[in-house]
């Protein structure tokens, strides 16, 4: 992304009303306020920048009105404000992580904070690392109220029969292309030597921390080969109902009490300790340190010509695929439904064509139907490797939307709406109790929502 983009990217900075009015005041002189929603100001320049942040980004801004965008601004103010009024709690040492890695992109592609600085017309680092922390501050309480208020939303059968009846037929969805993708995975062998190293090692961690009283979020950051929680000390959040991370993991977490640390325990991506920082009702924080085994050459050859043979028994239809994926494949996730793979954003089989991850897509282009592809090395994030194959294990060309046949993403179409129906009632609710004060030059503006109290 180029630097002007990441300017923009920031974007709207936030002004909380500490009830300070000298300093509202002078603020106002120098940048007009467009409207007051609870505790948060906005600005006529925040508008603008909003304006160029689209354009910077390539979004047409063709139709798009200043009204509009003051009315999303407004909606994105208040959820925030309730966020805070319904004392919903996040990670502020997370946010501040993140702060960190933005300004170390920034230094990365000007050179130096002296010239991120310059860039950004920012009179020092402190000051500029305390306006990004508020607008992600600002995104976070946001996005953490809009999941708050849909968390329980749920669609029954009848529910999603009503929605599909109730769409024209001139107006069905068109679903593209899509794919049904099966794997098999084999690890190489991890030697009892190493699996020992690794444990031990994890073991010490543990120790150093619950005995020593070393920091865990130190060690976390200088030995753990989990390179997204690396920078912030080990750091995730977790919530019951929104899985994230493998099982094992999961478990683990909400197993334990605060302050607790676990025994080493394995996972797909190697070996991790895990330490319960805090309990927030149904989310959890938790840092961990994850350590990846050493494999030798000869290791991974191994587990290569493992599955050559296997391909060659698959093609002879000596074994079927499924049963294959079941005896054979070490991936705990696909083993036990035949080795098909889940889409991660829709929670079932197909993979829309058009939206394959571009390294799926790559390795399976070229495949026909039922053909099984040569044996695939992949390497995570953490350096783990393995060998897998794949088979496109069923396709289904683009039609128009079928109950029975897309019955899963039909009823995502009517959670989606569901979930838009509930937000819409809350967004009123809200609206009439909560202080909001448009500007007089923005009052003519014909808003979505009752901002206006008319």
């Amino acid at each position: 992304m180029k630097c002007i983009n990441l300017l923009f990217l920031l974007g709207l900075l936030i002004s909380p009303l500490w009830g300070q009015e000298e300093a509202l005041v002078s603020r106002i002189k120098v940048d007009g306020v467009s409207a007051v929603i609870g505790d948060y100001v906005i600005l006529d320049s925040d508008i603008d920048k909003t304006l160029i942040e689209m354009e910077s980004q390539g979004i047409s801004t063709k139709g798009v009105s200043r009204c509009q965008l003051l009315g999303k601004l407004m909606e994105d103010k208040l959820y925030a404000h309730h966020a805070v009024q319904d004392s919903l709690e996040f990670s502020v040492e997370e946010l501040y992580g993140t702060v960190d890695q933005i300004i170390e992109n920034f230094t990365q592609q000007l050179g130096s904070i002296e010239k991120v600085l310059e860039f950004y017309t920012k009179e020092d680092e402190a000051s500029f690392r305390q306006e990004i922390f508020e607008i992600n501050k600002v995104q976070k309480l946001s996005s953490m109220m809009q999941a708050q208020i849909v968390e329980n939303v749920e669609v029954t059968p009848e529910e999603v029969r009503i929605f599909f009846e109730s769409i024209p037929k001139e107006d069905l969805p068109v679903f593209g292309t899509e794919l049904e993708i099966s794997q098999i995975v084999i690890e190489p062998e991890v030697s009892e030597i190493e699996r020992e190293r690794i444990t031990s090692q994890l073991k010490s961690f543990r120790e150093d921390v619950l005995e020593r009283g070393s920091s865990f979020a130190s060690k976390a950051i200088l030995y753990s080969q989990d390179p997204g929680s690396r920078a912030t000390g080990g750091k995730y959040t977790l919530h019951r109902k929104r899985p994230r991370m493998v099982k094992e993991f999961r478990d683990e977490a909400f197993s334990m009490e605060e302050g607790e640390i676990s025994q080493p325990f394995k996972t797909d991506f190697g070996w991790h300790i895990l330490m319960v920082d805090k309990i927030r009702g149904q989310e959890v924080d938790v840092r961990h340190i994850l350590l990846t085994p050493k494999i030798e050459p000869a290791q991974l050859q191994e587990a290569k010509e493992k599955l050559d043979t296997l391909r060659l028994r698959l093609m002879n239809d000596e074994i079927s695929f499924k049963n294959a994926a079941l005896s054979f494949s070490d991936e705990k996730e696909t083993k036990f439904n035949g080795g098909v793979l889940i889409n991660p954003q829709t929670g079932d089989t197909r993979f829309e064509l058009t939206n394959l991850d571009p390294l799926l897509y790559s390795q399976i282009r070229n495949l026909k139907d039922e053909e099984i592809s040569l044996p695939l090395m992949e390497e995570d994030r953490s350096g783990l490797k393995k060998y897998k194959i794949l088979k496109v294990s069923n396709r289904f060309d683009e039609h128009v939307a079928n109950y029975s046949q897309d019955y899963s993403r039909i009823k995502a179409l009517a959670l989606k709406e569901k979930q838009l129906k509930i937000i819409g009632e809350w967004m009123s609710e809200k609206i009439e109790s909560t202080y909001v004060n448009v500007n007089r030059d923005s009052r003519a503006c014909n808003f979505v929502n009752n901002w206006l109290k008319l």
